[in-house]
């Protein structure tokens, strides 16, 4: 089934698959795809970078919820519930999102683009990281890649991605969008080294 085209419905969507794999960790210092990064750091990156940049360029402040240290998962649901209830008001149809890299963008679909879709490639972290379902939706990965290609000299000169990893030619489009992010989509959790 393919993702909706409207903010509002795509971060619902987006962001109750990420609820659903946040809900199914069992283990949070578990390490990710991300190097030097946890679960927990999956958490904590989406928690912490998008309030004060919503802020900057909208004045909108979200409620604060707990400690990503304290609660992870409390920590998401309250992000999720604040930005879901965002772009669920009617008013925010008249907001703008102002930033100087990016001018003035409609304040949902500045959420959309940069944020929403944040959440849906940290996604794969997180489920691979605690073991969980990691396929994306092909099309929106596929959507996705195709905007990243063509500015990928900023992307990559912002310091927010990786180097590219090689992936088939013909593979399918989920892992050529984490191929192209810097993820090495065969990546596994280490396993325990046993001792004899």
């Amino acid at each position: 089934m393919a993702l909706s085209e409207l903010p509002a419905e795509r971060h619902r969507e987006i962001g109750r698959t990420f609820t659903d794999r946040v809900r199914g960790t069992r283990a949070w210092d578990v390490p990710s795809p991300v190097a030097e990064w946890t679960a927990r750091d999956v958490v904590r990156h989406l928690t912490e970078w998008f309030p004060p940049f919503l802020a900057g360029g909208s004045g909108v402040q979200l409620p604060a919820g707990p400690s990503v240290d304290d609660d992870p998962a409390g920590a998401w649901q309250a992000q999720y519930d604040a930005v879901q209830a965002l772009l669920d008001d009617p008013a925010t149809a008249g907001l703008v999102l102002s930033n100087r890299h990016i001018g003035d963008v409609p304040l949902d679909r500045a959420i959309d683009q940069f944020y929403t879709a944040d959440v849906f490639m940290h996604t794969w972290d997180l489920a691979r990281a605690t073991g969980q379902d990691d396929r994306l939706d092909a099309g929106f990965c596929a959507e996705l890649l195709a905007g990243m290609e063509s500015i990928e000299e900023v992307m990559r000169s912002s310091g927010q991605y990786g180097p590219r990893v090689p992936v088939k030619d013909d593979a399918d489009a989920q892992t050529r969008m984490l191929g192209f992010i810097g993820r090495d989509p065969g990546w596994a959790p280490p396993t325990a080294t046993v001792r004899e």
